[in-house]
């Protein structure tokens, strides 16, 4: 099935669920959701990014730009994800608990607005990890409209792409907490510790980029391909992460790869 298809299969889900509600990140996912959205109800959707202390603040003012640049009216809400103490003592389901509280502030927001239904970007590759959030906001009754057109990260690049949208090479991100191994308290100083060391590291030119936190041990994950830049600037790169509090440095020889602390479970 050729992309084309694919995206007129989305636009007839979307009809079929009338105006929504997006959740949107300013990811690639989120991003065409809205844009194809909007295609088939124009100004009757709206856009909604959930902003909290795991959200890197360059993400923030990135999703901003893409709304402008794209017409898409958008609204920042702000979540006090830090005053609840399950999440932040970081269990298994960690993603769950997130997702549920996000699901509360966007059944708000979309009651306010006088919106029946809300969407996200998950897709089908999302299906083939561990991602109890989606588990999560299924049960909050937020829809899947990927999901539903059978649509994968790849298709969504790809769908992107064809439609000329500026975020089809976007890295994929995730919260700053995905970067904190389960069990080990999420406090602000970590949070901002990771930011900081991961903003750095963006700022060599190395497009995807984590820094897991291990205790006082930085464990850098980039596509092996950017291991000749980090290589290359090792000192300056040991210096700066120092700096920012980390004890020891290290470069993970298996390379990036998403959700690799859910290797553990």
């Amino acid at each position: 099935m050729n992309d084309a298809i694919k995206l007129n299969r989305l636009k007839e889900i979307l009809a079929g669920h009338g105006p929504v509600l997006v959740a949107c990140s300013g990811g690639v996912d989120s991003t065409l959701l809205a844009f194809v959205a909007r295609q088939v109800w124009g100004e009757k959707i709206r856009c909604v990014f959930i902003d909290s202390p795991v959200v890197p603040r360059a993400a923030v003012d990135q999703a901003e730009a893409i709304a402008r640049e794209l017409g898409l009216a958008l609204d920042i809400i702000a979540v006090p994800l830090m005053d609840d103490t399950k999440f932040c003592n970081n269990p298994a389901n960690r993603c769950y608990l997130c997702k549920k509280i996000m699901a509360e502030s966007l059944k708000e927001q979309a009651r306010t607005l006088g919106f029946a239904r809300i969407a996200d970007g998950c897709n089908i590759s999302d299906l083939g990890e561990h991602r109890p959030g989606l588990k999560a906001a299924t049960e909050e009754g937020i829809l899947h409209p990927f999901i539903e057109a059978e649509i994968s990260k790849q298709d969504i690049r790809d769908i992107a792409r064809m439609l000329d949208l500026p975020v089809w090479q976007k890295p994929s991100a995730a919260c700053l907490a995905s970067r904190i191994p389960y069990g080990d308290p999420i406090t602000p100083a970590k949070l901002r510790r990771i930011e900081e060391a991961e903003a750095y590291l963006a700022g060599l030119g190395i497009g995807q980029v984590r820094v897991r936190l291990h205790g006082t041990i930085a464990r850098i994950e980039v596509h092996k391909a950017d291991w000749k830049k980090i290589l290359e600037q090792q000192p300056a790169v040991v210096s700066k992460l120092r700096l920012l509090g980390f004890a020891y440095v290290t470069l993970d020889l298996e390379g990036y790869r998403s959700g690799s602390m859910d290797e553990v479970l």
